[in-house]
């Protein structure tokens, strides 16, 4: 195989596996729906990659079956004309998570599962391992800050770092040597039709860990892991289980404590990116770390050293008179979780969110969750749903959440592209962009409207 061709090209998954090909000296080329600055830069790396579903576009280079592996996202319809073309001439076709689950079986796979938090975690465990002794590969669900891409690549180390996505099943195709699993709180419903889907999805993929290997699972969580003989199981929290944190300390802008540990207790951890749902981020992160051989001094260096995730708590202004952060929370737990250390942080500032909800089904399922999650900050500023995928829902817009958002919380519903006379004509304290969608597209504007007063 010479040639590997994606079929949405642009997605911050895809994009990392494309990477890797172009590493290895690989003619790698595709299409996506629109440029991004992904797509740019993927461009630049050498990367063929065109806009239009169009069968005449495509190179040369990858019209023979025999010599070209073909890539794409589950979100590409049956009917895109180019996966039909390659699907008719009988091309070899994966989705992206067989090629990730290729390579859990190539080397020692270190994947983190969960509905919200695998990001940054997964992003914190790459960072620690590859400025470890150990090293490592990763493909990440996100753009890391440290790096400034969602791919890692070493040329020696047996371990690859995968965030497993839950989304269409995918991280069943992995056969990781160790997980860990953040949370499993119903998510996908349009794909698992239940809760108890959901869940028993989560169930099989703890069958998938090789004997040998670990789970590392969040404690509460509803789902039952169910591992083979031979795989160890631990639990992980910042409170309690078999990893967990003591003596944390959040003030000046700081978060420390101690990570305490079976194999090894460590002193003195400072969060690099202090946020407080980071210590329960970074127990996970660190849990998977040392129980691979990670030292005490490479796990501080890791955590003292991690920058963060693009759009995951990402702080785009951070002044004495203005703050401005952009984060990819979507799911109700994660805008709890994320209202929640905006609280701890800025206890004594007024905190406004502009959110754009992200998916009908997922409005329609959550936004009694939704509201109540945003009704703990001060002001929020509803936007009409990011489609995505899907064609509207009768009946299901913002309005839903707006209307069960708590007494006393001052709110507002306005179009997308009102948001920018909107940071005009408003004064803001602690702004959060929250969402999956493209209003972050708009941060980098917003940030220069607010620096300039």
């Amino acid at each position: 195989m010479n040639s590997v061709y994606f079929i949405g090209a642009g997605g911050i998954g895809m994009s990392a596996i494309a990477r890797y090909y172009i590493k290895q000296g690989k003619f790698v080329a595709g299409y996506d729906k629109t440029p991004s600055k992904l797509t740019d830069q993927l461009i630049k790396e050498g990367m063929h990659i065109h806009f239009e579903d169009n069968v005449n576009l495509i190179p040369e280079e990858c019209r023979n079956a025999k010599d070209t592996l073909v890539v794409y996202t589950p979100a590409i319809p049956e009917t895109h004309t180019e996966l039909q073309y390659f699907t008719q001439n009988g091309f070899d076709i994966q989705k992206r998570a067989q090629v990730l689950g290729t390579l859990t079986k190539e080397h020692k796979g270190l994947c983190v599962a969960g509905t919200h938090g695998k990001t940054t975690t997964s992003t914190m465990c790459a960072h620690i391992m590859h400025n470890s002794h150990l090293d490592c590969n990763a493909f990440l669900g996100g753009i890391s800050k440290n790096y400034g891409t969602n791919y890692i690549l070493a040329d020696k180390s047996d371990y690859v770092v995968i965030e497993a996505d839950e989304f269409d099943r995918s991280f069943h195709w992995l056969r990781p040597w160790m997980s860990v699993i953040t949370s499993s709180d119903p998510d996908h419903l349009d794909i698992y039709g239940t809760k108890e889907a959901y869940l028993e999805s989560f169930r099989h993929y703890t069958t998938l860990i090789q004997p040998g290997g670990a789970l590392i699972i969040h404690v509460g969580l509803e789902m039952k892991a169910n591992v083979a003989e031979g795989v160890k199981t631990y639990t992980y929290g910042v409170e309690e289980g078999d990893f967990h944190a003591e003596n944390v300390k959040i003030e000046n802008g700081e978060i420390t404590f101690d990570f305490i540990s079976p194999v090894e207790n460590v002193r003195n951890i400072r969060l690099g990116q202090p946020i407080p749902i980071n210590i329960d981020n970074g127990i996970g992160a660190m849990a998977m770390a040392q129980l691979n051989g990670c030292t005490a001094d490479e796990l501080r260096h890791g955590m003292e050293t991690y920058k963060g995730v693009d759009r995951r708590f990402d702080f785009a202004l951070r002044t004495d008179k203005h703050v401005v952060i952009s984060d990819y929370a979507h799911h109700p737990k994660e805008i709890y979780q994320s209202a929640k250390s905006l609280k701890q942080v800025y206890s004594n500032r007024t905190i406004t969110a502009i959110f754009q909800p992200h998916l009908y089904t997922r409005t329609r399922d959550f936004y009694k969750d939704f509201a109540a999650a945003l009704s703990q900050l001060d002001e929020v500023i509803l936007c009409d749903i990011y489609p995505a995928r899907e064609q509207p829902i009768p009946g299901v817009t913002s309005q839903l959440i707006y209307d069960c958002l708590a007494p006393g919380v001052k709110k507002q519903m306005i179009k997308k592209d009102e948001v920018l006379e909107f940071i005009r004509t408003h004064d803001t304290d602690v702004l959060v962009i929250l969402g999956a969608g493209d209003l972050d597209n708009y941060v980098p504007e917003i940030t220069k409207i607010i620096e300039k007063r």
